[in-house]
């Protein structure tokens, strides 16, 4: 059983950074691609980065392009969002989701953690 468990989240100014972490267990990952998504109150998911676990190729959304970095650390099993020069419309809850390469949607699914930055 695949378990993301994501952390870093928090309350802070805009212009501040953040890194959010993924741990991930249960799973064979060099065969995943991962990927981080946020959820504002009253909006829908969105997508906002992903990273191949065999390759490290990313992807990043428009909105967070040159400000946000996805990483990871194949031997620990976990992945990374480094944010910076956070805006108030950064606000939401994160979350981390895995799922194979190739597959074309996410399988697994992390709790999600909250990301406030005030203006």
């Amino acid at each position: 059983q695949v378990l993301l468990v994501e952390s870093g989240g928090g309350l802070v100014q805009a212009g501040d950074s953040l890194r959010l972490s993924c741990a991930a267990s249960g799973g064979t990952f060099s065969r995943y691609t991962m990927g981080w998504f946020r959820q504002a109150p009253g909006k829908e998911r969105e997508f906002v980065s992903r990273i191949s676990w065999s390759d490290g190729g990313t992807v990043y959304a428009g909105s967070v392009k040159g400000r946000f970095t996805v990483s990871r650390d194949n031997a620990k099993n976990a992945m990374y969002l480094q944010m910076n020069s956070l805006k108030p419309e950064d606000t939401a809850v994160y979350y981390c989701a895995a799922g194979l390469a190739g597959a074309g949607s996410y399988r697994y699914w992390g709790q999600g953690t909250q990301v406030t930055v005030s203006s």
